[in-house]
């Protein structure tokens, strides 16, 4: 965030502390909403809650379906909403980390609700060498020092659900048994994609996937292959020519014939390599879909958007 943008935000939170005092002045006459108010940044945490809290809980995304998170940033709007939570749920690990420096600190201390970084804790894949190196101070600060991706990983988002669930119980212990039925519900479902990738991937004659973004390192590393991405964690990078001409010989190398781009992203880079490889092997190369998962898209939601990727994924590394 630049300097111009830092006194943007605070003039905005200026104001939002005005609005959160005079709302509440009139709180008492307001009808009461017996539903659980929950807030995630983004729609996979806003799937997972909902697929959990059910009919009990109202849940607001903040972050818009298949919108590139990592340079978004709130409005005053967004945390108004945040402001009347009972429970915030966001990614962590570096992802959104405006919930935190901007958010959390604008939002008043009157108010009891719960915030739970559905990462902490986790094991996590480290970010990047080159992003530390290239960057310092307040750009390594966004990028992090982790990959936040985990959500595309099925074993990862069942761990990061859990927390959710958790949360609503602790927040509405009254609830338990139907939240716990929920979560069991998804975990069941969250497990078998898990067990599924194991076993369909097992036996995959490749062990390298490319993508047009860097960010299924969750799968590589848990799904036993290697991912070569033309832009790297953060989605808003620009490749250079060398990165492309790189990335061209190392599929030539290894003879992978096979790109993997997300449909709510441009496919520009992966069609040039795509171009590239066929010129100088004369092999034909196919583009596959491989969902990043940021919000519906091909009237898929999560849970279809990872049957597919698996889908993609065996057919990219030859897997039988």
């Amino acid at each position: 965030m630049n300097k111009k943008q830092k006194i943007l935000l605070i003039g905005t939170t200026i104001t939002i502390i005005l609005v959160i005092a005079f709302i509440g002045l009139f709180s008492a006459s307001l009808p009461d909403n017996d539903k659980i108010k929950v807030v995630a940044t983004f729609y996979p945490l806003a799937f997972l809650s909902q697929q959990i809290g059910g009919d009990n809980i109202e849940v607001t995304q903040l972050v818009p379906s298949n919108t590139e998170i990592h340079s978004w940033e709130p409005s005053a709007s967004h945390i108004l909403a945040a402001e009347n939570a009972d429970l915030i749920v966001f990614n962590g690990a570096g992802l959104d980390h405006w919930l935190e420096d901007d958010v959390l600190t604008a939002l008043s201390s009157n108010k009891k609700r719960a915030v739970v970084d559905t990462t902490h804790g986790l094991d996590l894949l480290m970010g990047e060498e080159q992003e530390h190196e290239e960057h310092s101070g307040e750009e390594e600060h966004e990028h992090g020092l982790y990959d936040p991706h985990t959500w595309v990983s099925p074993y990862m988002a069942k761990l990061q659900a859990q927390k959710i669930c958790d949360s609503l119980v602790q927040i509405d212990p009254q609830h338990e048994s139907y939240y716990t039925q929920r979560w069991q519900a998804l975990e069941a479902k969250l497990a078998g994609l898990d067990e599924n990738y194991t076993m369909l991937l097992s036996n995959a004659r490749k062990d390298a996937v490319f993508v047009s973004h860097k960010a299924f390192g969750y799968l590589a590393s848990r799904y036993g292959f290697e991912q070569h991405g033309v832009i790297g964690l953060s989605a808003d990078e620009q490749p250079s020519a060398t990165t492309i001409a790189n990335l061209v010989s190392t599929m030539k190398e290894h003879k992978i014939y096979a790109v993997f781009v997300d449909p709510v992203y441009s496919n520009k880079y992966t069609e040039t390599i795509k171009t590239e490889v066929q010129a100088q092997t004369g092999h034909a190369v196919t583009v596959l879909e491989l969902y990043l998962m940021l919000g519906e898209s091909d009237g898929l939601d999560l849970l279809e958007q990872m049957q597919v990727n698996l889908d993609s994924l065996k057919v990219g590394l030859e897997a039988t």
